[in-house]
């Protein structure tokens, strides 16, 4: 099984503009990205719409795709780089995967779990689920930044939602957490290339524009996506408060190594 990796990978963003390229450990962001999960997949590539990007990926002899600056989202980013790669190169590959490219604590058994769901021939999409645990906390259940899963005893997501979804009926919201186990959503996406073409030849959805989830396009449109349980936390980049802590996360990783 031939697999790709696509890191989508914008200048512009309203939260934290250049975050791509912001510094972490003295890389950056889309630098640590990038060699989390090149040695996991038979290609990597970075698919940008921006000069400053392209030129830094080519700094540390990454692969990177120039793409529109004009895609609504980064799924369709990665459509047009698969194109472009499968162009160049001549050959298709079997799994698509899309690796957010704020992602630089990224897991090789993330990585590996939604592949490993393409075992299933009858896989189209794939993506992964945490568990929320009690010592989340109730505020990390309840922020709608952090869309939760239902999942089906097929091991197939049901529904997304910024929502606390299921809604527990009579029992006092501090004791959710202990009365239910609660899925997060991890942003890692794996596709065949026919669901890829597919899903982006499609027009947004009531769902998908009320919780503003492209996922719920695809559910709306009856595309099973096949979701594989992890426990493992990652830190992602969404604003520079987040960089911050990442920074803490990486001085942490490199103690814990240097303690070993």
């Amino acid at each position: 099984m031939k697999t790709i990796a696509i890191i989508p990978a914008r200048y512009a963003s309203t939260r934290f503009p250049g975050k791509p390229l912001a510094l972490l450990g003295g890389k950056p962001v889309i630098q640590r990205v990038y060699e989390k999960v090149a040695p996991h997949v038979d290609m990597a590539v970075v698919a940008t719409d921006d000069n400053r990007i392209y030129d830094a990926v080519t700094g540390f002899n990454g692969r990177v795709v120039m793409t529109s600056a004009n895609h609504k989202s980064g799924t369709d980013r990665v459509k047009e780089a698969y194109d472009k790669v499968v162009e160049a190169l001549g050959m298709e590959y079997d799994v698509v995967i899309n690796v957010q490219g704020d992602e630089p604590f990224i897991d090789p058994r993330q990585i590996q779990a939604v592949k490993d769901c393409f075992m299933d021939a009858a896989t189209e999409i794939a993506t992964l689920v945490k568990p929320f645990h009690a010592e989340d906390g109730l505020e990390a259940l309840l922020n709608p930044n952090s869309p939760k899963v239902v999942v089906g005893k097929g091991g197939q997501a049901l529904y997304f939602s910024r929502s606390v979804i299921p809604y527990l009926r009579g029992i006092p919201q501090e004791e959710w957490l202990s009365r239910h186990t609660f899925f997060k959503h991890i942003g890692l996406y794996a596709y065949t290339p026919k669901a890829l073409a597919r899903i982006t030849s499609m027009a947004q959805t009531p769902l998908e524009l009320a919780e503003s989830l492209e996922q719920l396009r695809w559910l709306e449109n009856g595309i099973r996506i096949v979701v594989r349980q992890v426990d493992i936390e990652t830190v992602g980049i969404d604003t520079p408060e987040d960089l911050q802590r990442a920074e803490e996360f990486l001085t942490e990783i490199k103690r814990r190594k240097g303690s070993l």
